[in-house]
């Protein structure tokens, strides 16, 4: 008896150590909880997209259209706006500026530093009241980003960027979302300034979030010297 026992043991530890027995899997199971499962990827693609965005480019590392604008303004903040509008016609409002000048301009604006890949060129501009030749309330400033070289033909432009001066009306808060049958809008207050990306239905929405969410300060995105 003690011998057939003994016989039944050993056919059930047999059994148990095949493809299809109880104990098959106990060695994968453990390397499951030891190691992790091979095909989550999550956590790695949350850091890469914080740290390094993808499908980007550095806003310092494209062309400024208006950087080589002849005879820029330079001293106080008065002195280098006052340069700008005399650049102009006196009826028009938007003025073709420097990244410098309206850094000066508007000390501590904003921009985003992370753009769309597609990105060559940024032109940007002052916009002023007309009537007083100052800063206008509504938009003090704007930038145009470009996959094409800017006015060379018709389109080309891939978003907008608008700054004005924060209200006592406007709150300090997060990214606020507008969708348009134009596009994706996202406003948000940092600071003094209210800042606007306006994003064409074309662009993937992912790229319009990107660049409201690493605004810097432009005084950062200025050329070396």
């Amino acid at each position: 008896m003690k011998r057939i026992v003994l016989i039944v043991l050993l056919a059930l530890v047999v059994a148990s150590c095949g493809d299809d027995g109880l104990l098959s899997g106990l060695g994968d199971r453990s390397q499951v909880i030891v190691h992790g499962d091979a095909s989550t990827t999550t956590t790695t693609v949350e850091a890469i997209r914080v740290d390094t965005p993808l499908g980007s480019v550095r806003a310092s590392d494209v062309v400024w259209y208006n950087d080589e604008l002849a005879e820029q303004g330079a001293g106080t903040i008065g002195e280098v706006t006052a340069a700008v509008w005399r650049r102009g016609d006196g009826v028009t409002s938007v003025i073709q500026a420097s990244r410098n000048e309206i850094a000066v301009s508007l000390p501590g604006v904003q921009f985003p530093e992370h753009l769309p890949d597609a990105v060559g060129w940024v032109t940007s501009q002052l916009v002023f009241d007309v009537a007083s030749g100052t800063l206008g309330r509504d938009n003090s400033a704007q930038f145009g980003l470009w996959y094409l070289e800017p006015y060379s033909a018709d389109g080309g432009r891939t978003a907008l960027f608008r700054v004005r001066p924060a209200t006592s009306s406007d709150t300090i808060g997060p990214i606020r979302p507008e969708a348009t049958t134009e596009g994706l809008n996202l406003s948000w207050v940092a600071e003094s300034f209210h800042y606007q990306v306006v994003c064409p239905v074309e662009l993937v929405e992912d790229y319009c979030w990107q660049m409201a969410e690493s605004a810097m300060p432009l005084s950062l995105l200025l050329p070396e010297e």
